[in-house]
């Protein structure tokens, strides 16, 4: 049976932020056991829509929501992180890491895990340090300025990197096999062809 992970939905979610990670994960192709993973969506209440404008109705609730029966949890960005933030997403992150379950936080959600004290122990990155340090958090000294940090159970990743965001969601997960992770990333971040055919070694070089 595939294990869950879990995709944090909410107003203002940024879309583009967890689009490599979701498509990736539920994306069988190139997976070194595909289907082992499935994204299921979780949110507080009813129907949410994003910065972009797409509804989604959540698969669960956040309050029903047990680290032991996940994955990973997945926080993206939103406008909604900069102000009084989702305290209730901080504490079923905080719930998550205490079980050794793997929190992945991108852009606005940094700030999140940050007011709640979830980054003062652990290297992280966000969008930028300044961003971080308006939160008034106490883990400074751990910022790292990288597209994207992982840190044990944690990953954090700045909001212009989801694609660096994904690779460590999927390196966490051993989704894929190193080769083929490398080659995934090389290939949408240059565009290069060859990283192409290096993912699909049957369809032979190009003339």
């Amino acid at each position: 049976m595939a294990r869950t992970v879990h995709l944090f939905v909410f107003d203002t979610l940024a879309d583009w932020e967890p689009g490599y990670a979701v498509a990736g994960i539920n994306n069988p192709e190139y997976q070194t056991q595909p289907g082992r993973y499935r994204v299921q969506t979780v949110g507080i209440g009813g129907m949410v829509t994003t910065i972009g404008g797409i509804t989604i109705v959540p698969d669960t609730k956040l309050a029903d929501l047990d680290p032991a029966e996940s994955a990973m949890l997945i926080l993206p960005g939103g406008n909604v992180w900069d102000g009084d933030g989702i305290p209730a997403a901080v504490e079923k992150a905080r719930e998550f890491l205490a079980a050794g379950v793997p929190v992945a936080a991108i852009c606005g959600a940094t700030a999140g895990l940050a007011r709640g004290g979830l980054l003062d122990a652990a290297a992280h990155t966000s969008n930028a340090a300044g961003y971080l340090q308006a939160t008034g958090y106490g883990g400074a000294a751990r910022y790292r300025a990288d597209p994207a940090v992982t840190d044990g159970s944690l990953i954090t990743a700045s909001g212009t990197a989801p694609l660096e965001f994904a690779r460590e969601i999927f390196r966490r997960l051993e989704l894929y096999e190193p080769r083929m992770l490398d080659a995934w990333y090389a290939l949408f971040k240059t565009g290069d062809a060859s990283h192409f055919y290096a993912l699909e070694p049957g369809a032979g070089q190009p003339a």
